[in-house]
């Protein structure tokens, strides 16, 4: 394993587990301070996690591109075959591996910041076609939104673009956008507010592997040449910064 994807890979592995800290950790502390309100409750929630996640791409997109979530990956890999971009089989074995990780450590650093066990499965139960349906939904436009910044040189409004996203998207799926198999792993750890009991956890990443290929699928239509811009997903990292301009060009011309 190169240096470079060391560092990578640790870039994933704790961007991940702070993104999952920061989901757990307002979910508990909404919790215990609007304990008779659901709605504030979500509201404290989704606002911390946009903060969190826009301040985080910012921090690890330099190094790995901050993608914190194998379907992201995943889709990077895949648009990318056709042009030799994007990440590698084995980069996306190790980012995946990172995420997942890095997740389950997310809430256990949460719960033992409030207290609690290191390790409590959730009890919360989310099944149900209509949650799979939110999921699908919530996962398919963050495919649409990284790429389609990616490809049309805006990389650099990605911290704030996909922040606002999951924000919004807490609200207006019905299964609150987990939207990241990783998270939702890591959510399992945990028997607070943002938790999801074992069981419901193949069902919602079922769910998010089916929000990737409409995703791609509506990807690749709107823009065919999507896959030129994988080494600019979630952000361009250190080797491959001095892209953006030619990508620029392309889609002025497109």
């Amino acid at each position: 394993m190169t240096i470079a994807l060391r560092r990578r890979l640790l870039a994933e592995f704790v961007g991940t587990a702070l993104l999952v800290t920061a989901v757990v950790g307002s979910g508990i502390m909404a919790a215990t301070l609007s304990p008779a309100d659901v709605g504030l409750q979500l509201l404290q929630n989704s606002v911390a996690t946009a903060f969190a996640l826009g301040t985080l791409i910012l921090i690890f997109g330099p190094v790995s591109g901050a993608h914190f979530n194998p379907v992201v990956s995943a889709a990077d890999w895949l648009l990318g075959r056709r042009t030799g971009t994007g990440l590698t089989g084995r980069d996306l074995a190790g980012y995946t591996a990172a995420q997942v990780l890095g997740a389950i450590g997310g809430s256990v650093l949460a719960n033992l910041m409030f207290d609690l066990a290191a390790v409590d499965l959730s009890g919360r139960q989310r099944s149900g076609g209509n949650l799979w349906l939110g999921e699908v939904v919530a996962t398919a436009g963050l495919i649409l939104l990284v790429f389609a910044l990616a490809r049309t040189g805006r990389a650099a409004v990605a911290p704030a673009a996909v922040g606002a996203y999951i924000g919004a998207a807490y609200w207006f799926t019905s299964s609150t956008s987990f939207a990241n198999p990783a998270v939702t792993v890591g959510r399992a750890f945990t028997d607070t507010f943002a938790g999801i009991a074992p069981a419901s956890v193949p069902g919602f990443v079922l769910a998010q592997l089916v929000g990737l290929t409409v995703g791609a699928g509506l990807l690749l239509a709107l823009y065919p040449d999507a896959g030129r811009a994988a080494d600019q997903v979630v952000v361009p990292t250190d080797g491959t910064v001095e892209r953006p301009a030619l990508l620029s060009r392309e889609a002025s011309d497109a």
